[in-house]
């Protein structure tokens, strides 16, 4: 473990430290137990893989709605875990599912046609989170957003490797000397302290509830995994195999669950920074899983990450969630396609309009617990289910065979 690869290793603990808290802060959920769960979690997927895939597991959003459906039900926060634990049992179903299919089958549903317009969305899905940030105070945002560029472009060496930590760092110096952090919590934090896990309960009523969004977030997952294998140059549907991806997304969303942390999913945010350093170790990877137990031991350290303005985080944020936008275009140039067909036109435009209009599929409503909850799909998952559907469909040439004849006459 050199000095190096620790720096990096915490290059990417900061970039997902922002959204890892912000989820159990919007539910209720405790803060510390989050980072402990995601660095665990982190480690069980390395450990289920073979330490073969570049990625960091931190709390999903997509379980942000049912967690609060569920509070509001009237089910308590270890309820809420037991429904969580019980959404990564959905994941290694899935895993099983894709065992025993076969990997080949699965990619022939996503295709470059299908992956490219999807990843794009994931990308600028998460735009608006961004540019939210950013306008919280644009000063630092544009601070540290032309930091990290200059890094990336500019560097060498090293400090070429870690733009992301580089213009977060220039981004806080300038708002400390501008007097716009609040450092009350670090001075309020004791130095070290266990987190406060709450032991899930498991309650069919809330299983009903939380559980089911894992059908969402697989297609979410394969998306990431997908996108990742693109930025690393290697197939990892084949090694370690997508059932090993799922599997392992699932056991630590389930380990998250039980220590009352909220579900883990594949983060956009780590992607970003791979894409940007270039530096695809798995192993700094585990160190920034480290560095996230760590920081959930120690309150001080963690009230130390959570002084960073919200206007830094938004101007880093700007560049790693276009990045993932960018990976989007690359891959469908990367795999020739053709524009002129219409089929192709049909399918990427179907992705984006739906990805990134706020397309909702209303399935009906269940009974749980009493109360009616809403089945719906939206957003990433109803566009990639749109994408694979039509791919499928359409014929691969619906250009009329005449019209063809005519193009090739002519002199």
């Amino acid at each position: 473990m050199t000095p190096r690869n620790l720096v990096l290793g915490l290059q990417h603990t900061v970039a997902m430290f922002g959204a890892t808290v912000l989820v159990p802060l919007l539910t209720g959920l405790n803060p510390s137990v989050a980072l402990f769960t995601a660095g665990a979690g982190t480690l069980v997927f390395h450990l289920v893989t073979g330490g073969r895939v570049p990625v960091f597991l931190g709390s999903s959003f997509a379980f942000i709605a049912p967690i609060l459906a569920a509070k509001e039900a009237g089910f308590s926060l270890a309820q809420v875990g037991g429904g969580i634990a019980a959404a990564g049992l959905v994941y290694a179903l899935f895993a099983l599912l894709v065992y025993g299919i076969g990997p080949e089958k699965v990619r022939r549903l996503f295709p470059p046609v299908v992956t490219g317009p999807v990843i794009v969305v994931i990308g600028l899905t998460l735009a608006p989170v961004a540019v939210e940030m950013a306008s919280k105070d644009w000063l630092l945002a544009l601070v540290t957003f032309g930091a990290a560029i200059v890094a990336a472009v500019f560097f060498r060496g090293l400090f070429q490797m870690i733009p992301v930590l580089i213009g977060v760092g220039t981004g806080y110096l300038v708002a400390l000397l501008l007097g716009r952090v609040n450092l009350a919590p670090l001075a309020e934090a004791a130095w070290v302290g266990w987190p406060a896990f709450t032991l899930a309960q498991f309650e069919w009523g809330a299983v009903l509830l939380i559980a089911p969004v894992a059908f969402v977030t697989v297609m979410e997952h394969i998306g990431d995994i997908l996108t990742n294998g693109r930025v690393v140059g290697q197939d990892f549907f084949k090694r370690p195999g997508l059932h090993r991806t799922l599997l392992g997304d699932g056991l630590a969303t389930s380990l998250a669950g039980l220590l009352g942390g909220p579900a883990n999913t594949t983060y956009s945010e780590n992607t970003g920074v791979l894409a940007v350093t270039r530096v695809y170790d798995p192993a700094i990877l585990r160190i920034a899983a480290l560095f996230a137990i760590l920081l959930s031991l120690s309150p001080k350290l963690a009230a130390l990450l959570q002084t960073l303005p919200t206007g830094v985080l938004g101007g880093i944020s700007m560049l790693l969630f276009g990045m993932i936008a960018s990976i989007g275009i690359r891959t469908l140039a990367e795999a020739e396609i053709d524009f002129t067909h219409s089929r192709n036109l049909i399918v990427v435009s179907a992705v984006l309009v739906l990805g990134l209009g706020g397309a909702v599929a209303n399935l009906g409503t269940v009974s749980v617990a009493g109360a009616q909850v809403p089945l719906k799909v939206s957003g990433m998952a109803l566009a990639a289910l749109a994408g694979v559907a039509l791919n499928l469909l359409l014929p691969r040439h619906l250009e009329p065979p005449a019209l063809e004849v005519e193009e090739e006459s002519l002199p």
